[in-house]
């Protein structure tokens, strides 16, 4: 692509400071950025590299400007701004319109205008596809599911049946969507007798998917998948789990079933949550990674947790000391006690 200067500054409606006749042709970090490239400065970390950048221009904020060599454009929010300009430059190849052979499209399956199906992919009976949607090699839209306009769903991804997708989403390769809830009942032997998995999975408008993601169906409700929820990949959402609005999920998130997040939420990577009942995180909770959740949270903020990495030989004589808590716990006491000159 080859995007004007002004045209990108419309765009992020950011103030233009330059040439906006600049031609644009791609992208960059502000440490390697070339000539063509545009990149941005968000953090102050690499302050250090906006003097000497080679970028034909930079998105940042107005008091950075007295140091920027080049082009500008100007918002309060460069980050953000460079996550729409980005989408100029996406370069991900299409399917072409149509059915590639030899995909299996089940003649009771509806298809919008300009849906593209790729080879090997499977459509089954009564599945919906709206305008515009994407179906990727090796793919598999099951029976009854509903998928929404402009959606992409990447080769080798799963959507079980009666999966519903809204407008706009990415579901990324290897995602299984829709499998059946971890749910079982013991006898009095202790055999375990399945509980039918009949509800479904219900992701909102706008949903990020990753890589390798399992969202398993609810048992009786639907396991729900608030819009503008971003989730990384090699993430397991239980079943009956809620989601709210616009929260971000990064890597190797797990979480019990029955989970309730709320809207705006983040929780980093490896965050566990689990518990002896429903968790529920209220609204704009963030969960530094590692951390395990195990009761619930009724007040927005920060939450941290879990134990930091030490040389081996350390971490092993505090390990130990921790299992003699609870006696050096009693023995404080009762010195306490006679100490205590009441």
């Amino acid at each position: 692509a080859r995007v004007k200067l002004a045209e990108i500054a419309t765009l992020v409606r950011a103030e233009l400071v330059g040439d906006g006749e600049t031609e644009i042709i791609g992208l960059g970090s502000i440490e390697t950025a070339a000539q063509g490239e545009l990149t941005h400065l968000s953090s102050r970390v690499y302050r250090q590299y906006l003097a000497n950048t080679s970028a034909s221009a930079v998105i940042l904020e107005a008091n950075d400007l007295a140091n920027c060599p080049t082009n500008a454009l100007v918002v309060e929010s460069p980050y953000h701004a460079f996550a729409v300009a980005s989408m100029l430059f996406e370069n991900r190849p299409r399917l072409p319109v149509g059915i590639q052979e030899p995909a299996s499209v089940d003649g009771s399956a509806t298809l919008g205008e300009g849906v593209r199906i790729g080879a090997f992919a499977t459509v089954a009976s009564g599945a919906i596809l709206a305008d515009g949607v994407e179906v990727g090699s090796g793919a598999y839209i099951g029976e009854r599911c509903v998928i929404g306009t402009d959606t992409v769903i990447m080769s080798r991804a799963v959507l079980h049946h009666g999966v519903r997708v809204g407008d706009r989403c990415m579901i990324h390769s290897g995602a299984v969507i829709g499998a059946d809830g971890f749910g079982f009942a013991p006898d009095a032997k202790g055999r375990l007798q399945p509980i039918a998995q009949i509800g479904s999975v219900c992701l909102g408008d706008d949903v990020s998917v990753g890589a390798c993601t399992t969202i398993d169906r609810g048992t009786i409700e639907d396991t729900l998948v608030g819009d503008g929820v971003k989730i990384d990949n090699q993430v397991q959402i239980g079943h009956n789990c809620k989601i709210g609005d616009h929260s971000v999920i990064c890597g190797c998130v797990g979480m019990v079933g029955s989970t309730v997040i709320g809207r705006n939420c983040m929780l980093g990577g490896a965050v566990g949550i689990a518990g002896d009942s429903p968790i529920h995180l209220t609204d704009g909770v963030m969960v530094s990674a590692m951390t395990h959740v195990s009761r619930s949270i009724d007040e927005p903020g920060l939450y941290s947790g879990g134990v930091l990495h030490d040389k081996s030989a350390r971490w092993k004589r505090n390990a130990l000391r921790f299992g003699e808590i609870d006696q050096l716990a009693k023995r404080l006491t009762r010195l306490e006690k006679k100490t205590d000159p009441g």
